[in-house]
């Protein structure tokens, strides 16, 4: 009679076998994928590398803060060019060699999985058991001739990043009227005393009121600092002065000039501005794992900087602690990585723990018992076929 063997019933035992001797912990080209090359996410790689987990960090080229002359504010990089941080940072991770760096934008990111994401650069596609995410933040800046062209260099949002090279300066704030009392407070009296607001047409009721209910003092706070507003529809910025050109490097002053033309064919000339214009989110892969958001940030109010996707991590501008800076983004890449080193190396002694259990309960009778059960009696049979051949 011809023998018949059943493959599927071989491959169930075999599987099974399996199962006995290893947990439920799926196998992953890498143990955490991380998104974005600036100073979270290279400070989520460099605390992964320190522990040697194996990460991969995609760098899409894309920096917030690309467009500045200096980082400023960070204790041992002080004043140095973001592009030089970034290149110094890849260099000492490297030494770890714990982290792949893949200088191009994932276009999808998914979970597939139980704990396992899928990571899609072009026709390539990495996995991980973990995700961070330090995708970044855009400036919604409005479309104002000149405006892009000066961010970063002159035209800026924050004071301790820039503030210090343009102290002493005559100071313009661009953007909400009713977010003006913010950059206020911020810049008088010890940055700059010579502050006018351009409202670009927002110094309305509806802003005063906003103004009114937040800071119900800010009238006199205005009155008592001098500073002044203009109403005006804003035409374009130009630049007339580069202070990345005229500079003075002794005490660190960078002397930008630029002229506001407005829709009346008036103009007025200031050394700097600030902003504040709101930011989103730059990436979609966000949305792509369904992250919650808390207003535009992606909600890490969960032990960790967790997101609302088990697994993922939101870290450095684009989350929601309402800090945007290169230390905060540093500390939170750090804290991040921590946690998740914490949670893979929990996963890991689950298994290696339940594996033990498993080999000192293990009976060989019984597991032969219960695989001639699975399979009947094929297995001996094949055994006998063989041996006379």
């Amino acid at each position: 009679m011809m023998f018949t063997w059943n493959w599927t019933a071989l491959l169930c035992a075999l599987l099974s076998i399996l199962s006995v001797c290893v947990a439920d912990i799926p196998q992953t080209n890498y143990d955490v994928i991380i998104i974005g090359g600036g100073p979270s996410g290279l400070s989520a790689a460099s605390a992964l590398s320190r522990v040697l987990r194996k990460s991969v960090l995609f760098d899409s080229g894309e920096y917030r803060n690309n467009p500045t002359r200096h980082m400023h504010d960070v204790i041992g990089n002080d004043h140095v060019v973001p592009a030089e941080f970034r290149q110094t940072a890849r260099e000492q991770i490297s030494f770890y060699n714990a982290t792949t760096f893949i200088d191009q934008k994932v276009t999808k990111l998914e979970k597939v999985g139980d704990n396992v994401f899928r990571a899609t650069v072009g026709e390539q596609q990495y996995t991980a058991r973990k995700v961070i995410l330090g995708s970044g933040v855009k400036d919604n800046l409005p479309n104002v001739p000149g405006l892009q062209e000066g961010f970063g260099k002159g035209i800026f949002w924050c004071p301790w990043c820039d503030g210090f090279e343009h102290r002493n300066q005559s100071m313009g704030v661009l953007g909400s009227f009713s977010e003006a009392y913010g950059a206020v407070r911020e810049l008088h009296p010890t940055l700059n005393k010579d502050v006018r607001i351009y409202a670009n047409g927002t110094n309305t009721t509806e802003q005063i009121a906003i103004l009114d209910k937040n800071h119900p003092n800010w009238r006199k706070v205005f009155q008592a600092y001098n500073v002044t507003a203009n109403n005006k529809p804003i035409l374009n910025i130009t630049r007339i002065q580069d202070g990345g050109v005229v500079y003075d490097p002794a005490i660190r002053r960078e002397f930008d000039k630029f002229q506001i033309y407005f829709a009346d064919n008036t103009s007025e000339v200031r050394g700097a501005f600030i902003t504040n214009y709101d930011t989103s989110q730059r990436s979609d892969l966000p949305a792509q794992l369904g992250v919650e958001m808390l207003g535009s940030k992606m909600n890490t109010l969960r032990k960790g900087l967790r997101t609302s996707v088990p697994g993922v991590w939101g870290i450095g501008d684009a989350n929601s602690d309402n800090s945007t800076n290169v230390p905060h983004a540093m500390s939170s890449g750090k804290s991040a990585a921590v946690y998740c080193h914490v949670e893979l190396a929990q996963e890991e002694l689950d298994r290696d723990v339940a594996l033990e259990k498993r080999e000192t309960e293990f009976d060989e009778d019984s597991f032969h018992e219960t695989t001639e059960k699975q399979m009947g009696s094929e297995i001996q049979d094949l055994y006998k076929r063989l041996s006379r051949r």
